[in-house]
């Protein structure tokens, strides 16, 4: 964790860093900031359990539509390994997790099918801010608030390694997709249309 610690005078503004104790703790406090950008309740998640996992980051624009897509173009990723996190209400009332290829649409009657539901409808806005605590485009299937029911579409068993979002906007997090089901108890069906 330690390892790029240092911090260059031309960095931080000024000429030198002689032997200033103030620009040591100034390079300190910048590097704290910057792991805790990225210290999501998902990342929280995962390290806890122990998991192998990478983070990566990129610059979020506010303009994009697609986040999946956004992804996958910043990150130069394959657009069949990015998968987009999904809420969903069943008729039931109850409310589940999809995870599909970013480009992708998630197949409604196939998963209110796999759910044991007769339909399946986006969850309203508020609802997934309510029961997972992220906003949408960072919606991650780790560290929910309230842990949903999570279905995968089977394609991700094909990846030895797939990205989901990370808990925020710009942020992705690569696993190995057995995380899914080992974790959250994920269901892998043919979700995708």
């Amino acid at each position: 964790m330690f390892e790029d610690w240092s911090c260059t005078a031309s960095q931080i503004g000024v000429s030198d860093l002689g032997d200033k104790p103030m620009i040591f703790w100034y390079c300190i406090a910048r590097k704290i900031n910057d792991i805790e950008t990225s210290m999501t309740p998902a990342v929280i998640f995962l390290e806890q359990k122990g998991a192998q996992f990478q983070v990566l980051e990129y610059s979020h624009d506010q303009m994009t539509e697609s986040y999946g897509l956004e992804a996958v173009e910043k990150l130069g990723l394959e657009a069949s390994a990015v998968f987009k996190t999904l809420v969903v209400a069943l008729d039931s009332g109850e409310h589940v997790v999809a995870l599909v290829p970013s480009r992708n649409k998630l197949n409604m009657k196939q998963l209110a099918k796999s759910a044991k539901a007769k339909k399946a409808t986006m969850a309203e806005v508020n609802k997934v801010q309510n029961m997972t605590g992220y906003i949408l485009g960072g919606v991650s299937p780790f560290g929910q608030k309230k842990r949903l029911k999570t279905f995968v579409d089977s394609s991700a068993i094909s990846h030895d390694l797939i990205y989901v979002s990370g808990g925020k906007r710009g942020l992705e997090l690569q696993i190995v997709p057995t995380l899914l089901s080992e974790y959250l108890g994920a269901t892998f069906v043919s979700i995708a249309e």
